[in-house]
């Protein structure tokens, strides 16, 4: 299941964050070797600072097993300010309506024992989740293209899965210990047909906010959600309150909720 974190729910879920980026630190520092920001065993960038879009793949024990960041190209972003070499003196693509999709790792380790490819908790099912996801948010929010950068790798892996890009930008461009790629992916219904003929993956891959926070949010964004019902209740109340001795004793309740 997907969990949506951006720069307003945020607060609800540090710990599913804390998980995503201690992931992002063993799957890009320790597996793949790159050149990476690790502190306190989380890999985390400026672009990290600039309120994106986390989706995050989440099992049912609550355990982060992949996660993709979203940026918007019309601000700051890897390829037109890290991997620029790519373009070959190329602008970067910079609109609205297209998105920068970075950091897509998975939890191999832990997915890994899984046998069957198409099991919930399987590697493939994991990475084409993250993928269905994607380009359905892109959809709802009227986003038209994505660019990827990735490596040799993750272009093979997106061809396996149904999901290979439409174009490139620049040509590949030796980063260090990685070649880097752009990629270009259009966001629209058939791509997530055929992502989801590929995984046999038809249930909707969200998990809503409101589940999300009572299952896996923080202990606190659980008790605020847990007492809404009962602070509505005393708002009613209060409202309704017709009498010094109703109003007083609305007053009195609440304080003792405060408590």
């Amino acid at each position: 299941m997907i969990i949506s974190i951006d720069g307003i729910n945020a607060h609800h879920f540090q710990n599913i964050l804390s998980q995503t980026y201690k992931l992002r630190a063993r799957v890009f520092q320790d597996r793949l070797g790159w050149d990476v920001n690790v502190e306190d065993g989380m890999e985390t960038d400026m672009f990290d600072t600039l309120n994106p879009t986390t989706l995050v793949s989440i099992d049912a024990s609550g355990n982060v097993v992949g996660s993709m960041r979203i940026l918007q190209t019309t601000g700051p972003n890897m390829l037109a300010d890290v991997f620029y070499a790519i373009l070959q003196g190329e602008p970067a693509p910079r609109s609205p309506l297209i998105w920068e999709a970075t950091r897509l790792c998975v939890d191999t380790d832990r997915l890994s024992a899984t046998g069957s490819p198409r099991a919930q908790n399987s590697i493939s099912y994991v990475t084409s989740e993250i993928m269905v996801a994607a380009c359905e948010y892109a959809m709802e929010a009227g986003v038209t293209d994505a660019v990827a950068v990735i490596d040799p790798l993750m272009n093979r892996v997106l061809k396996r899965s149904g999901n290979a890009p439409y174009d490139y930008l620049g040509k590949p461009t030796p980063m260090g210990k990685v070649t880097a790629m752009a990629g270009l992916l259009d966001c629209n219904k058939e791509r997530v047909d055929r992502l989801r003929d590929r995984s046999g993956m038809y249930d909707d891959v969200f998990l809503n906010e409101k589940d999300a926070i009572a299952r896996f949010g923080d202990s606190a964004a659980q008790s605020l959600l847990s007492a809404a019902p009962v602070m509505s209740y005393l708002s009613e109340q209060l409202h309704a309150a017709s009498t010094m001795d109703e109003l007083q004793a609305t007053l009195k309740l609440i304080a003792t909720m405060d408590d």
